[in-house]
């Protein structure tokens, strides 16, 4: 239950004053439906308003603050004329300017004779001063009330500054006095005030550097939510390590085995994850271990691998892919290892229906099956292994931790691993994976060739299809990404058609096409016939991201690639690259370019190294765009930027598991108040683990 003290903060925003129905949609729209959500939008820029010329002294295009004397207001002759009032001082003459304006409402505001403080954007206009659509009108006893930095918050279409600001002070008033959550030497260190204080500052910015995410007030709401963020990932760590696990040690013969089958050695940082993977098998507590990988950095091999201890005790596997193609690919770079080890291997998609699908869950159900391969039908309540021991999640990002913990609940202690083939920044993985151990692939096979990659403008696009036709008579495939319009794959399919049918009028039926509106059936042909049929340029668009393997193609096109992240142009890139031969990347833009996309594309040109491109990316673009975090089941943060709060978090980190050593039950006075926090945020989902252990 939601602690009383949060009550006033999570009541809809239609229950402040003067916020209606129609209001509360759009504040709903701009923050969020509850009052807190206003809390949390902070402001992004103010505008000074402490400058106070006299009329003659004020600039073109400069806010200031003037007091003046009303003369006279003239009515325009109809609608489409502005309705000016005339105002001075000792130095000369300011019109007030106002278009659609209501005459009753600004004589009464604006009184001839009286005295009142304006303030605004000056403008000269044919020698005279105006102010159009003064920001505030006051009597001069009011003047305090505007003469300062006043905070300028984001909007949206709708909502005026001057309503936002009245419901903001409104979300305001309801502020409770919260308990102290944070660790005291921390606060005394960094000379923190209280978590009521730093928000009205973090809202009411005294000076410009008061915006910097570094300001006093801003670190400690950022560090508040981190410690939240780190303290729920680590309850959610201590409840699956309570759960009981099996110890999982197997006689290594089978692993024997199948190392004299690969056609290759595996590297040492294979060999050293799966060390600290059979470790963590042995233990009788649960295993949750993330195995990232750069793109063909072996992550496959290193998962069969892993399995075969818990099939030599009798056990059976699993892995989810979040693709029908990948999981597809998996089973099909497993099995010829399988079957040279005489295990039984089959694979369960959405696809899968009727006599063959029963037969294959009785075979389940028997325990004749070692290894499932399959997608998300691997969930469905119908799919029953007879003893499910070990099992794989790829493409970890594509599924959230509640879908993870409801594959745990498949077999009786389980042991997971998740993969990644993106590599993510250190802060980014402690806030998604924070409750699981990491182990990293940072060297490629054996054999594999550094890739060329070169940028060239979007204007020399004959001279990249000729090249293309050139690489294919030397017998190579390639790939022709098509750019990221926008979030929409109605535009995003019309880009990739568009191309596939320029290509197929210079190289005929040679070009193939895949886009995210094709049937799953269509898009399996298209691949198989690029893969090993007549089809040697595959237009797509980036459905081709993650995980397609076709050793022949060596040749990559990116168009407008100034338009993707870092990360997601290494993932593109990462599909060539994957044979013996030389490959090239050819990343198209279009001019101008500008600095942040320079940068990306500079870094590219310079690495293949997966991590480093990850730390720049979340430099160049902030935690929010990383990976695209709200659409991969990465946290976002409301105030934390992990891109300049990485100190805070390493704090967190230490400070959530310092607490859960010494108060596991969150039962002090302190654990309280952290029980606060967790529902402060939103992390709600991780207090019940209190009450269920």
């Amino acid at each position: 239950m939601r602690p009383e003290i949060l009550f006033p903060l999570f009541a809809e925003t239609t229950r402040l004053q003067g916020v209606g129905p129609r209001l509360g949609k759009l504040l709903n729209t701009l923050a969020g439906p509850h009052v807190v959500d206003l809390l949390w939008l902070l402001p992004n820029g103010v505008i000074d308003r402490r400058f106070a010329p006299r009329i003659a002294d004020a600039p073109h295009g400069v806010v200031c603050t003037i007091t003046v004397t009303v003369v006279e207001h003239r009515a325009p002759p109809n609608r489409r004329r502005p309705y000016v009032v005339s105002c001075t001082d000792e130095s000369g003459m300011l019109d007030l300017v106002f278009f659609n304006a209501k005459a009753d409402y600004l004589t009464q505001l604006l009184p001839v004779g009286t005295q009142r403080v304006v303030s605004g954007k000056v403008e000269h206009y044919n020698n005279s001063y105006q102010m159009p659509h003064p920001d505030h009108m006051v009597a001069p006893e009011n003047i305090e009330s505007i003469m300062g930095l006043e905070p300028v918050y984001p909007l949206t279409q709708g909502l005026t500054p001057k309503v936002l600001r009245k419901a903001l002070d409104g979300a305001m008033a309801r502020l409770p006095k919260m308990p102290e959550w944070g660790d005291a030497p921390l606060i005394a260190r960094e000379r923190w005030a209280p978590w009521n204080e730093s928000l009205r500052a973090a809202h009411a910015p005294a000076t410009h550097e008061a915006l910097s995410p570094l300001s006093p007030a801003r670190r400690r709401l950022a560090y508040d939510e981190l410690l939240a963020n780190q303290l729920a990932l680590a309850m959610v760590r201590q409840h699956q390590k309570r759960r009981k696990g099996r110890a999982i040690k197997g006689t290594c013969a089978l692993y024997e085995k199948a190392q004299h089958a690969l056609p290759y050695t595996l590297t040492g940082a294979q060999r050293m994850a799966l060390a600290e993977i059979a470790g963590d098998m042995a233990e009788t507590g649960r295993m949750l271990r993330l195995l990232q990988g750069d793109v063909g950095s072996g992550k496959t091999v290193v998962a069969f691998l892993a399995m075969l201890g818990a099939i030599e005790m009798g056990c059976q596997t699993a892995l989810m892919a979040p693709t029908e193609i990948l999981a597809r690919q998996h089973y099909q770079s497993i099995e010829p290892l399988a079957a040279a080890l005489g295990l039984k291997i089959a694979v369960l998609t959405g696809r899968d229906k009727g006599k063959a699908r029963r037969a294959l869950l009785e075979e389940l159900a028997a325990g004749e099956v070692h290894i499932l391969v399959g997608t998300h039908a691997l969930f469905q309540e119908d799919v029953v292994f007879h003893d499910l021991a070990f099992a794989v999640v790829d493409e970890q990002h594509r599924f959230g931790v509640h879908q993870r913990m409801a594959f745990s609940d498949k077999g009786a202690g389980l042991d997971m691993l998740v993969m990644t083939a993106t590599p993510i920044p250190r802060t980014l993985a402690m806030t998604a994976y924070g409750d699981l151990d990491v182990s990293r692939l940072d060297e490629k096979p054996p054999g594999r060739q550094p890739i060329t990659t070169r940028a060239i403008p979007s204007s020399r696009l004959e001279e990249v299809v000729s090249a293309v036709g050139r690489s294919l008579e030397a017998g190579s495939k390639a790939y022709w990404v098509c750019p990221l319009v926008e979030e929409s794959e109605v535009i995003d399919a019309a880009a990739a058609e568009e191309r596939h049918h320029h290509l197929a009028s210079v190289f005929g039926e040679r070009v193939g096409l895949v886009h995210g509106r094709m049937k799953a059936a269509e898009k399996d042909a298209v691949m198989e016939a690029f893969k090993s049929g007549d089809v040697d340029i595959l237009v797509a668009t980036t459905v081709i991201e993650v995980g397609v393997d076709v050793p022949q193609a060596t040749v990559m096109v990116i168009e407008h690639a100034e338009r993707f992240g870092l990360a997601q142009l290494h993932q593109l890139r990462g599909r060539v690259g994957r044979g013996t031969g030389a490959s090239t990347c050819l990343l198209m833009y279009q001019q101008p370019l500008g600095e942040t996309a320079k940068a990306r594309l500079k870094v590219l040109r310079e690495t293949e190294d997966g991590f480093r491109i990850a730390e720049e990316d979340l430099r160049l673009r902030g935690s929010g765009e990383v990976l695209g975090t709200r659409q991969s089941g990465l946290p976002t943060f409301r105030v934390a930027d992990l891109a300049v709060h990485g100190d805070l978090l390493e704090i967190a980190r230490a400070d959530a598991r310092l607490i859960l050593d010494r108060d596991p039950d969150l039962k002090s006075e302190r654990g309280q108040a952290l029980r606060v926090l967790l529902y402060l945020f939103e992390r709600d989902a991780a207090v019940q683990f209190l009450k269920s252990g």
